[in-house]
């Protein structure tokens, strides 16, 4: 139940707080570019609600688990920043994400497969135009597949609790910053850096508008690789 708490918490604060914040009147100077074609509508977003509640309730479980396990000493993580040393803190830490980023593409490609599209993955495409409430409204199946990454590394990998803490912040912040249905970003910023290499809102947008292309997570390289790159997005988004 703490965890449930903790987790819900987390998700309205950020969600919740970064969608009043850009569309209020306080956002509005702040918007370079509006990504929807339609105002949110409030029973889009109530559903994806649902789904994130729903969600927390297993990643509660997952996180419950993972603790038992360490205080069972069955888990790799660690409290003591000299048992690797700082710098593995930081090595860890991106190759995780490096790790979390191929393994969302795959899963995430396989869930569009119109075979299994409707069971595990429809719920997060209900709102054709997505807010930061999108960020975490996954059906359960998918909600069961996301949890069993984190379960997976922390009984496989060394982790300091620090890194595991910074890679689930950083994951929340990101799925809800993709998520905007705006995009923040200067155009010169995207055009020179971000845009090449990391998933931002605009590149994440085209997703939930032709579903066959950006898979990735975090990071562009997937989809360039695999071929699932939208080969009109720079010019389309960032002219």
């Amino acid at each position: 139940m703490a965890f449930f708490g903790i987790i819900l918490i987390r998700y309205f604060l950020i969600a919740g707080g970064v969608y009043w914040f850009f569309y209020s009147d306080m956002g509005k100077p702040y918007i370079k570019k509006n990504l929807r074609s339609l105002p949110p509508k409030w029973k889009s977003m109530r559903h994806d609600i649902k789904l994130a509640i729903l969600s927390a309730v297993f990643f509660s479980f997952c996180a419950a688990l993972i603790l038992s396990g360490y205080d069972s000493g069955l888990t790799r993580l660690y409290s003591s920043f000299t048992q690797y040393g700082l710098w593995y803190i930081g090595f860890s830490f991106v190759a995780i994400l490096i790790l979390q980023d191929g393994y969302f593409y795959i899963i995430h490609r396989t869930f569009h497969n119109p075979l299994l599209f409707k069971w595990l993955h429809h719920g997060h495409h209900r709102s054709l135009e997505p807010t930061p409430w999108t960020s975490f409204a996954f059906d359960l199946p998918e909600a069961i597949f996301q949890g069993f990454f984190f379960i997976g590394i922390v009984f496989l990998i060394p982790l300091h609790f620090i890194t595991l803490i910074a890679l689930l912040m950083t994951m929340t912040i990101w799925a809800v910053v993709t998520h905007l249905g705006i995009d923040p970003f200067p155009r010169s910023l995207m055009r020179d850096w971000l845009s090449k290499w990391l998933i931002g809102p605009t590149h994440h947008s085209i997703h939930h508008r032709k579903y066959r292309v950006h898979y990735g997570l975090y990071f562009t390289f997937w989809d360039k690789l695999l071929g699932t790159h939208d080969p009109s997005y720079e010019q389309e988004f960032l002219d």
